[in-house]
């Protein structure tokens, strides 16, 4: 599928389209979501405490990007879920979606973004790589990569 043929939105979700979204994308997560969160409750939590970037197919949230925003004097974004229907895999959906949440916090005068990784998820550390993430630390499982922004 190609990303110019979907609708791309901010924050136009429900509940009901993230959960669903999430299950549909669950195997897809390094390891797979339902071992690590009540899915239900992260859906909600996203839809509640976070600015989502959304690309949609028609009536169908296809790909998703949620960040907490940070406040205060040092702005820190946070990605809390980068996620892609399997079938758009390689769509450039995904690149599209992180290109808003990037622009997005830099008219919004952020700093830094940050995310975390499972360590062996090497797909999604490139992808990352891609648009100049570097790895700032280790938690857990997960390294913990940052993006300098020029604000």
């Amino acid at each position: 599928m190609e990303s110019n043929k979907l609708i791309f939105n901010i924050s136009k979700a429900l509940q009901s389209d993230v959960f669903k979204h999430l299950m549909d994308c669950n195997d897809s997560f390094y390891p797979p979501l339902n071992k690590r969160v009540d899915v239900a409750a992260y859906a909600n939590k996203i839809v509640t405490k976070a600015i989502t970037f959304e690309a949609w197919n028609r009536k169908v949230l296809i790909g998703l990007i949620a960040i907490y925003v940070g406040e205060g004097i040092l702005k820190l974004n946070f990605i809390i879920n980068v996620s892609v229907l399997p079938t758009y895999t390689g769509s450039g959906t995904a690149s599209q979606l992180l290109k808003n949440c990037i622009d997005y916090s830099v008219d919004n005068k952020c700093f830094e973004i940050y995310l975390e990784v499972n360590k062996d998820n090497n797909p999604a550390i490139s992808f990352y790589k891609k648009f100049n993430f570097i790895q700032s630390g280790i938690k857990n499982d997960n390294l913990v990569m940052k993006l300098a922004l020029n604000n």
